[in-house]
């Protein structure tokens, strides 16, 4: 019984000696500069779109990598790029046997027709800040060929001079974002209205540094 009651404590208290071992949020300012790139363990691009009015259909790209460039002294300097391959499309269709469904809308040519476009990319070309923590991220989005303009509404979730059981002396940082686009305005009108012309993207990302070198004594 004293075995079982030990057992059971040390196992509650797992989870806080984690917590005691993680270390205080870094200020933006004592980030280092320099670029970061995409911690794939940590990220996710979901978007939604309306069916028949009935439910906002979800999907999500599984294969997307980015980089971030930052300059704690200047925020609004910051550069954004993107990559996402459109093959990487993924639905919760439940009868992939039945019909291989990410299959169509990655390689349909009146969906996202991924083997003639293999790439979905941003390029941010302009940041501007909306709070403390906040900003609207504007940049080129090309997808089917076409590049149009959108705007992420971003949040910086906070971030580490040492990222917690990471390799010494990488920095993290950690970021959420949502936008809209009218899918219509890049030739892509599959099915409209029935299938809604706006679409909301989704992302909850998460950036690593590379190794800072020390300084010597």
């Amino acid at each position: 019984m004293l075995r079982h009651f030990v057992l059971v404590s040390a196992l509650l208290a797992a989870p806080y000696s984690v917590m005691a071992q993680t270390p205080a949020m870094a200020k933006v300012a004592d980030l280092p500069a320099g670029v970061y790139t995409l911690d794939k363990t940590h990220a996710s691009l979901t978007w939604k779109v309306s069916h028949l009015g009935l439910s906002n259909y979800t999907a999500r790209f599984t294969d997307f990598d980015a980089t971030l460039t930052l300059d704690p002294a200047n925020p609004t300097a910051a550069k954004v790029t993107a990559k996402i391959n459109p093959l990487s499309v993924e639905t919760d269709y439940p009868n992939k046997a039945e019909k291989d469904f990410n299959k169509k809308l990655a390689e349909g040519a009146e969906w996202f027709n991924g083997t003639k476009f293999p790439a979905i990319t941003f390029t941010s070309t302009k940041v501007a800040m909306t709070g403390a923590t906040t900003a609207n991220i504007t940049g080129d989005l090309t997808m089917l060929g076409v590049t149009k303009p959108v705007t992420l509404a971003t949040t910086f979730n906070g971030g580490y001079t040492q990222k917690p059981f990471g390799a010494e002396g990488v920095a993290a940082v950690g970021f959420s974002a949502t936008g809209k686009i009218k899918r219509s305005d890049w030739g892509f009108g599959t099915y409209l209205p029935a299938i809604g012309d706006e679409v909301t993207l989704a992302l909850e990302v998460e950036f690593e540094s590379a190794p800072q070198l020390k300084q010597p004594k």
